[in-house]
């Protein structure tokens, strides 16, 4: 009989936007894997991917065996909602992402979209999948998630320097925001370079509450040089947030964003698919027109690009939190204990996926088995399981899952 709770090994990507050897949490959780070998400080580590994603697939510890392969002989492990919508499959992929600068400026197209981008470039689009997504802080993380409400953005748009991005009309509108977008991210390097230059002679009370625009200009200037057009996009157009550990956002598909500085755990619909316009060189952009055309407007100020952070009623003992998207994918616990705690996770009727970010315990399953928890171990469960935490020390977990 397949066993239900597994300990895997992950793999991880080398991006050069990631941090370096033992700044990067990434490195810091993925060598603790028994069997890792030990982090070159060298090397970017930028993210580590947990799950069945074709690409980077998570393995089985004790046999080597790819998760994806152990899931397809043992599809009762997913539970009967799961398979019948997905598969046996897991439909959801968590991540942990660390990144000392801006990742590509993105969206990330809908169902529809993804449906045909695959048809026509299956090699580039590799699934038919939306990607919807969170990112939890676990340390302090700045970002730039959706649109500044549209008041906002017309009054910045009144500066001298960025008049000429804005299409005339009577009123500003969404699509006159799209359009604005669009003109920003067309212009010529030459013309974006000379707007920055602009812009940083101005004084700082004249960009009204936005008043980091003209130091964060300069930051990201040097990070993709002054002439890349998600410098405007970004920092006139989009909110910037600063997050502390624990809080988290929600990114729905369409929406645009980029990360910019941090370490957070991810989870998404099991997608790799991407439109990147910015913070990227200009070979690696995609088509700005279908890039503006698939752009939703959601969120459209920063409150509404947070997830809140509520009492889950998986954990009996009130020690665990959930992350509850608006789509049908995933979830994401945070089970945090200090010392001497416990906690008990009811049977969950679908696939998840657990990491442990920090301390260590025991986890007690079925069979009267105790496993020994310790940070950066990663463990697939199988659905209908109930999961006994304890911890001398304390310990942190976040576990994906679905139903």
């Amino acid at each position: 009989m397949a066993d239900a709770v597994v300990q895997l090994r992950c793999g991880v990507k080398n991006d050069d936007w990631g941090k370096k050897g033992k700044d990067s949490v990434v490195a810091q959780l993925w060598s603790k894997t028994p069997g890792s070998p030990p982090i070159d400080n060298n090397q970017t580590y930028s993210e580590m991917w947990m799950g069945t994603y074709p690409s980077n697939q998570s393995y089985l510890i004790t046999t080597g065996e790819p998760l994806g392969e152990y899931l397809k002989k043992n599809p009762q492990l997913v539970g009967k909602s799961v398979l019948d919508r997905w598969g046996a499959e897991i439909p959801f992929l968590p991540k942990i992402l660390s990144f000392s600068k801006a990742l590509p400026l993105q969206i990330h197209p809908d169902l529809k979209l993804a449906k045909l981008l695959h048809q026509q470039d299956p090699k580039k689009y590799g699934d038919t999948m939306h990607k919807p997504e969170i990112a939890i802080a676990l340390s302090k993380f700045e970002l730039f998630a959706g649109w500044k409400p549209l008041k906002d953005i017309e009054a910045l748009c009144k500066l001298k320097p960025l008049e000429k991005f804005v299409p005339s009309s009577a009123s500003f509108t969404d699509e006159s925001l799209r359009e604005t977008c669009k003109l920003m991210l067309k212009a010529s390097p030459e013309t974006v370079a000379a707007t920055i230059k602009e812009l940083q002679t101005i004084p700082e009370s004249q960009f009204g509450s936005d008043q980091y625009i003209p130091g964060l200009l300069d930051r990201l200037s040097k990070q993709y040089t002054p002439c890349d057009n998600g410098n405007l996009v970004a920092t006139i157009l989009m909110n910037y947030l600063i997050l502390g550990p624990g809080d988290s956002v929600w990114v729905p598909a369409d929406s645009v964003h980029a990360y910019l500085e941090g370490d957070i755990v991810e989870c998404m619909a099991r997608s790799d698919n991407v439109i990147n316009t910015g913070f990227c060189p200009a070979a690696e952009r995609d088509s700005v027109d279908l890039f503006t055309q698939a752009l939703s407007f959601i969120p459209h100020n920063a409150q509404d690009a947070l997830l809140p952070r509520q009492k889950s009623d998986k954990g009996m003992h009130g020690k665990t939190d959930v992350y509850a998207p608006p789509t049908s994918e995933f979830n994401m616990l945070l089970t945090s204990l200090g010392p001497g705690e416990k906690e008990t996770h009811k049977a969950i009727l679908g696939p998840s996926l657990m990491i442990v970010t920090k301390g260590c315990g025991n986890m007690k399953i079925p069979g009267n088995q105790t496993v020994e928890m310790k940070e950066g171990y990663v463990f697939f469960v199988g659905q209908g399981v109930a999961l006994d935490f304890n911890t001398e020390k304390g310990i942190a977990i976040y576990r994906a899952y679905a139903e």
